[in-house]
Parts: C-alpha cells; structure tokens; sequence
C-alpha cells in the first residue's frame, strides 16, 4: 500500500509540475502546425530554394557580401562597400524573368514546393512593400517578384513558400535602441507577405541564431497563422517551429520530428559566374539520402542577374527529374528507414514496402542486419534480376554487376507486416574507430555539429568542418585502448586537402606511418598491421577549409 501511496503521489508531482506547461502549449496552438497540416510537406520530400536579388549583378554571396557593419553579427567582410551594395537595385533589371518557367522547371525537376527569398539580411524585399523604399518595384524592373511566383505557384498547383531574414543590416532600427520599431516593420512586412499574395504554404525564417524575444516570435507565429492557418514554419525565428533546417549537410537520421536539409546546386547560395556545380551523382545521392534519413530536401539555384535561371543548372534539374519520373515511388510518400543510412546507401519504406538504395556497392557485397520481418518479395525497381538471401544474422543482396546502376541500385522487398513497425537498424561497418572520442584543431564557428566526432559516427551524412581560410588542420580519435589495424578509409567534401599524413602517437611523439596528397570523395589506404591507441590525420596543406564526411580505421 505504501508503495501504491508513493506512485500516486510522484505522479501528482510531476502534474503540477508540467501540467500547466502542457495546458500552456494547448492554449497556444499557432506555435505548432498540425499533422494534417504537416502531411503534405513530409511526403513532398524535395522542394526548390532561390536566392536571388540585385546582388545577382556582381556575382557574389546575397547579403554576406555587403561591405560594413552587420549588427548582431559584428563588423562584415564583404567584399562589396555598403553605397555600392546598397545602390545595386538602381540598375537591377531582369527583363527575363518569367515565374511560370520558374516554376515549370520545379515541376519538371519533381519538386513539390518553392520557396523564394523575400527579403535576405542586406534588407532588399523583393516584393512591393508599402513600409520601405527599398524593394523591387523602385527598380528599373518596377514587377512584384513575389507575386508573380506566388500567381504563378497557384495557377500550376505547386505549393509556395517565402525566406524572409528577421536580421536586417539595412534597417535603421534593426538591434539599436529603436529595436522595437523593427520590430514593428518586420511584423508588418510579413502582414502583407501574408495577406497579399493568396495563399502561402511555407514561411522559412533565417533568424541568425536570434531568440524568440529579438523577433517577439509568439506573438508573430500567432499573426501568422491567424492570416494563413495552414502554414509551416520552420525553427530559425527563436522558437522550435515545424521542422528543423540543417544547412549545407545533410541531415542526420531522425524520424521524431521533421526535418528539411537546405543544400545549393553550386557553392553559392546566389548566382556566382563559372560557380562549380555538383554532379548529377552528388545531387541524387543527396536526395536519396536526406529522405533515407525521413528528411526532405531543400535544393537551391541562384537565378542570373537576367532574371533566367542558368542553363546548366536547368539541365541539372531537368535530370533529377527525369530520375524521379522512373524512380520517384522510393521518395515520394516514404519514410526513412528501417535501415539508417551508411556508407552503402540508405533505405526508405512505404506500407509493407523497403526500398533499398544501395549507392556505393562494398567490394565484399552488401549484406545489412537481420529485419525483424519475413521477406516475401523482392525485385530490382531499376531493373535486373536481384538474388535476396535472409537469414537470422542478416539480408544479404546479390546483383550482377550488368544490373548495377551507376548511381543508385533500388532493390525493393515486400514483408509480410508494414515497415513503419520495425525500428530503425545501424548498418555497422565494423570500423575500429567508430564512435571513439576525437577531437580536432578547429571545428566550424565552433558549431557542435560539425565537431570531430562527426567524422567518427559511421554517417555519411555528418561532417567534420573547419572554418573557412584554414589550410592546415589536424583531426585526432582516441580508440579507447590500443587496436590493431591495416586500413583506412577517408570520405572529403569539396576536395580541398592537397596534402595529408597519417600518423600515430609512439610515447608523447607522433610517427607517420602513410602519406598522402588529394583525399577526394573515398580514399582508402592499406598498410601493414599497425597497433596503437591514439591516430591522427594531419592534413598539410588545403586550398579551403578541409570537410570530413568520416575517418575510419579497419582491422
């Protein structure tokens, strides 16, 4: 009985104490979209990002290229001074706009929704404010850009959404002593975005880092779903939102609350002349494993400073496209998993369905952990014969290598129950170096997820980075207790070392035991046995800052 009378009253306790919480979060139901709401955009899985603004003229980064102070963000660097950025939309005048091929090219490309930059934090709307001078129609070009894109949107079907940068260096008022009369302009300019143009499916914040009370954000979700009450908003306004907004990485696995990778066709987020642009293999392998990680993708293109979207990145997208056409059953409407993705590929499911990505073949053959359901079919979606094999110590898949497709293998397996009952299986690698503690010689801004230890997770979809201007780094990883191994594999982004030795520590000195110049997309090294606790990848020399999808040493 005793015990009865403390269970009881433990939970009395923990009422009073989160109970109000609770009613507090029922009582404010604008922080929150609804399932219902939320349904679409999960299942959409890819949508299309433009940035895009008179700053298109000179080719450089929308906002970050403004010379001159960036309150909040400390003195800029930009490279262009403040009265020349300023007084680029004075010749700003992109006769070659045309929003409906704008948005028959997402359409093409197998995107479900745009989202479009109303205002960056250079502070420049690219609709017709009735609170600023500075916006598009004082331009040569004198068109409301938005609501041709939003027209245009709902006239073909496709779900439109707008960026809109709480952080504003333009602003006279922006995070001085009048901050409380940006605020004011801020909540009215995203009145009109909300009241003006129909309806808008997506409001996307970029808010630098800023708190919920810089934007007094509960009081703007409010207004905003008062206006549109089927809006998604995303988490970079202070407070949690719809979704999270990994940026430039893709995504790590998480199927408790939604998430949406934004990732640039090219390096820049505006268009930049001769920018190098990913290759077709890159921008699937992208898609395929941010909605393998029950993730969507948010994938950009810089428009030219014509007003046309540059023909090269046209075709890019126009091929994923026709990839989507064929093969969009494995993306759309799936959920990531039950495999998590892994140096092989990633996994997606539907129904009694898994669709098996295989990306990158292991020379032994791909065999992933047991799944806790019977197979009853299997076949290759890309066509080809697929040998299925499961076992209780796990699923192994034989494809010959004429069925192999050069970016992506989808094998599907029928089960006897639905998927979205298994929970999710770690491919292991079997890397000796898996989750070891590491550390490194600079991580960027020194931002928790792109640490060390992301390049020692087993997840292809983490990186390791360093900040920008950085030619010489060094990535370390304690294995706990010495080990014995004979090989090394190193996945890099950007290509950027030029230069590389791999070393152990010997006493309190490091011994280099391999060498190397460029590391690429997988580089993997043999050496003879070694054994030893603590490794070290020195990196010499890097024309940029070195990025590390993973670093892993093998028996």
């Amino acid at each position: 009985m005793r015990s009865f009378l403390q269970v009881v009253s433990a939970l009395l306790l923990f009422l009073c104490l989160y109970g109000a919480g609770w009613a507090q979060d029922a009582d404010k139901p604008y922080l929150k979209a609804s399932d219902a709401d939320m349904q679409w955009w999960e299942e959409a899985r890819f949508g299309l990002f433009i940035h895009w603004g008179p700053v298109s003229i000179k080719g450089t980064e929308i906002g970050w290229s403004r010379g001159g102070e960036r309150r909040g963000q400390g003195s800029g660097r930009g490279e262009i001074p403040v009265d020349v950025y300023d007084n680029l939309y004075k010749e700003f005048n992109p006769v070659e706009f045309n929003a409906d091929e704008w948005v028959a090219l997402a359409q093409e490309a197998g995107m479900k929704y745009l989202v479009f930059t109303s205002k960056h934090h250079d502070g420049f709307s690219m609709f017709d404010s009735q609170l600023t001078e500075y916006k598009i129609t004082n331009s040569p070009f004198k068109r409301d850009v938005v609501k041709e894109l939003a027209d245009a949107c709902h006239k073909a079907g496709l779900r439109v959404g707008f960026y809109y940068s709480p952080p504003d260096w333009h602003h006279p008022d922006y995070r001085t002593a009048n901050h409380a009369k940006y605020i004011e302009y801020m909540h009215g300019q995203l009145r009109e975005i909300c009241t003006n143009y129909g309806q808008i499916d997506i409001i996307w914040f970029d808010g630098l880092g800023g708190t919920a009370q810089d934007w007094d954000s509960e009081r703007l979700f409010k207004m905003i779903r008062e206006l549109q009450p089927h809006v998604i908003l995303n988490n970079r306004a202070g407070l949690p939102g719809d979704h999270d907004t990994p940026e430039q990485t893709i995504g790590r696995f998480q199927n408790d609350r939604p998430w949406e990778s934004c990732i640039t066709i090219c390096r820049q987020w505006a268009w930049k002349p001769d920018d190098k642009m990913k290759s077709l293999e890159e921008c699937l392998d992208t898609l395929v494993r941010c909605a393998g990680g029950d993730g969507n993708l948010l994938f950009n293109v810089g428009p030219m400073p014509t007003g046309a979207i540059e023909p090269r990145q046209v075709e890019r997208l126009q091929e994923m496209g026709a990839w989507l056409r064929q093969y969009g059953e494995s993306i759309y409407g799936t959920r990531g998993g039950p495999y998590m993705p892994g140096p092989w590929g990633a996994s997606t499911s539907k129904g009694n369905r898994v669709y098996v990505h295989i990306l990158d073949w292991p020379e032994e053959g791909l065999t992933l952990p047991p799944l806790p359901k019977k197979i009853v079919a299997s076949s290759l979606l890309t066509g080809g014969v697929v040998t299925v094999t499961q076992a209780e110590d796990g699923v192994r898949m034989e494809v010959a290598d004429a069925d192999r497709k050069p970016i992506d293998t989808i094998v599907v397996l029928g089960l006897d129950g639905p998927a979205a009952d298994i929970p999710p299986i770690k491919w292991p690698s079997g890397a000796v170096s898996e989750g070891k503690a590491a550390t490194a010689s600079n991580v960027y801004q020194a931002m928790s997820e792109y640490d060390a230890s992301k390049a020692f997770d087993d997840n292809d979809a983490t990186r390791w980075a360093t900040d920008g201007g950085t030619h010489a780094a060094w990535l370390e990883v304690d294995l706990g207790a010495p080990a014995t191994f004979s090989r090394a594999v190193i996945k890099e982004a950007f290509d950027r070392v030029q230069s590389f030795e791999l070393q152990h520590k010997a006493g309190e000195a490091w011994e280099t035991f391999a060498r190397g110049t460029k590391i690429g997309e997988r580089r993997e090294m043999k050496f003879k046995p070694l054994t030893a606790q603590y490794l070290r990848l020195n990196i010499l020399e890097a024309t940029d800052g070195p990025t590390l999808w993973e670093f892993h040493v093998f028996k």
